[in-house]
């Protein structure tokens, strides 16, 4: 693989002395990130370390805590007055961005308590197999070396769990390990009829060691629910430095769970409303079962359908002039790969990494979580145009495609889900506000989708500061949004591991909301929803309070806030 050129800002109108070291010092933990985690170089689109695992041990783990730290205070080092306003902003951004990493790396430690192993080996495997960034055959070499440096992975990994493993993570991690070979079985399969005898008995051989490696790890990871605890909640304390370190505006967990309960009062209201309007003499109920039962007959079907869902959502955007859409951003909706659904019950999204030559974003959506019957009632007509306006246009694929366009490593390396996730909400209500699929059956949708939303609001404060557990909070979840409960189980069980993420996509969609009132009432005639649209999007995937102060620094006159500059290059990987 040749080398991969990094890209920096140019340099500032202001420009400072110590801009440079900045911008040094983000290259420095980039590229320690992308060396030691080679799957997320891939995620990226740097392919250099494709046939690597990282260091699965717990000395790695213990090494990158204290290179985090040390980075921290070397940012912090340096002299404010030898920066410019933009570089300011932005050493504010890492600060914020590594601090939250070390929130997660010492405090809430998933990794001393959870078997992670399998997220590992399936998103290194899957990043190389699902994107087109080179010929098939150099891919599957790739794949050979990483599947053959399995059984030491696993082998490492183990001794990074503590003595008190949580039992659900763990049965998740004994689950996905069981799922794992068919995505062994995918490789494979990709590779008959393409490799030469020698290569493909590499490659087989590959599979055969990881596979028993794989069984072996379970077994091992099952060995470990004897003393496995149930505990899994940060507490109350914790929770709300985590909800700090955020950096929600100011609020704290109370006011998330009163903005929650308030939204889903509201949209729960809006349902029934909608409900009578589709069917006055139909029960809420009824009408919802109704429209759940109307659904392709086969998956294969809703894929076709999700497809044409998101061309119609991408035309409608551009014939409206509502944000702009890149001419070369591409977007692939494929089934969620089995190893994936039970963490993933109805879809998601996989950014265009930025160093692929061609890049292009992926929209999985699943079948089914363990083969439910019923599954198919998640797939009904209305609930996919909203699904595809919340993953693909305007929402993930667009922003993501969009942000990862900034010259900023900063920027492409913070990932503030109260933007990514809010964006998405905020999608599905903008785009019936501007015409698309606006008609009451698809607006039930909107509230349903919303209710789930403002569930995950009230369960994620709630179930973190110990307030349910996973029973609890799964029959809440189903009693509010009629979700099956197989689906309504794994999303529960996803919410244990993630505290904080889910909340964000109800009140990103609040904030981004706010803001756009915020900046309505303060241009009046001269708003433009287009260029608000695009201010956001370029600027990359900030928490909404550092998006508010480059808007509110824009209107007191600092005319870097809102343009993008010029990439220049920077150093090589």
């Amino acid at each position: 693989m040749t080398e991969t050129i990094l890209t920096r800002p140019a340099p500032a109108a202001d420009a400072g002395p110590l801009d440079d070291r900045f911008w040094d010092l983000v290259e420095d933990r980039f590229r320690r990130i992308v060396t030691d985690r080679p799957e997320v170089g891939t995620f990226l689109g740097i392919h250099s370390g494709d046939s690597r695992l990282p260091d699965g041990s717990r000395d790695a783990l213990l090494a990158e805590i204290a290179a985090e730290g040390d980075h921290l205070a070397a940012i912090e080092a340096l002299d404010e007055a030898g920066l410019s306003e933009s570089v300011r902003f932005e050493r504010e951004l890492q600060a914020h961005a590594v601090r939250r990493s070390l929130f997660d790396l010492e405090t809430h430690r998933v990794w001393e308590r959870r078997g992670t192993a399998m997220d590992v080996v399936g998103d290194s495997l899957f990043s190389v197999m699902s994107r087109d960034f080179a010929p098939l055959p150099e891919r599957l070499d790739s794949l050979a070396a990483r599947i053959a440096a399995i059984p030491a992975f696993l082998a490492a990994s183990r001794s990074r769990l503590g003595s008190a493993p949580v039992r659900a993570w763990q049965e998740l991690e004994i689950e996905a390990a069981g799922d794992m070979p068919t995505l062994y079985a995918e490789v494979a399969a990709a590779a008959d009829g393409i490799l030469a005898d020698a290569e493909s008995r590499r490659l087989r051989a590959a599979i055969d060691q990881a596979t028993a490696a794989t069984a072996a790890y379970a077994d091992w990871v099952r060995s470990t629910l004897p003393s496995a605890t149930d505990e899994w909640a940060l507490g109350r304390e914790r929770f709300d430095e985590l909800v700090g370190l955020r950096a929600f505006d100011g609020l704290d967990s109370d006011a998330i769970l009163a903005i929650g309960e308030e939204q889903l009062r509201k949209n729960a209201e809006g349902r029934v409303r909608t409900a009578h309007e589709i069917d006055p003499d139909a029960s809420e109920a009824e009408v919802v079962d109704r429209i759940k039962s109307d659904h392709p007959a086969t998956f294969e079907e809703a894929l076709e359908l999700y497809r044409a869902d998101t061309a119609r959502a991408r035309e409608h955007l551009i014939a409206h002039g509502i944000v702009t859409v890149p001419y070369d951003e591409r977007l692939d909706i494929i089934p969620t790969p089995e190893y994936l659904r039970t963490v993933i019950p109805f879809a998601a999204y996989f950014e265009p990494p930025k160093f692929d030559p061609s890049p292009s974003g992926i929209y999985v959506v699943t079948p089914s979580v363990g083969g439910d019957p019923n599954a198919m009632r998640e797939h009904n007509r209305s609930s996919m145009s909203n699904t595809s306006v919340h993953e693909a246009y305007p929402g993930h694929h667009l922003q993501l495609s969009v942000a990862g366009r900034h010259p900023s490593l900063v920027r492409l390396m913070i990932d503030a889900p109260e933007f990514v996730e809010g964006w998405g909400m905020y999608s599905e209500q903008m785009m019936r506000e501007e015409g698309f699929d606006d008609a009451p059956r698809y607006l039930l949708n909107v509230y349903t989708d919303a209710i789930w939303r403002a569930c995950r609001m009230v369960l994620d404060v709630r179930m973190h500061r110990g307030e349910l557990t996973v029973e609890e909070a799964t029959h809440f979840l189903v009693d509010r949004t009629s979700f099956e409960t197989s689906n309504a189980r794994a999303e529960i069980l996803r919410y244990t591991y993630t505290p904080t993420y889910q909340l964000s996509y109800l009140l990103g969609k609040v904030l981004i909301l706010q803001l756009r009132e915020d900046e309505r009432r303060r241009l009046g005639p001269d708003f433009s929803l287009r260029r608000f649209h695009d201010t956001l999007l370029r600027h990359g995937s900030l928490p909404i309070s550092f998006h508010r102060r480059l808007l509110d620094a824009a209107a007191a006159g600092a005319d870097w806030a809102l343009a993008v500059p010029p990439t220049m290059p920077g150093g090589r990987i």
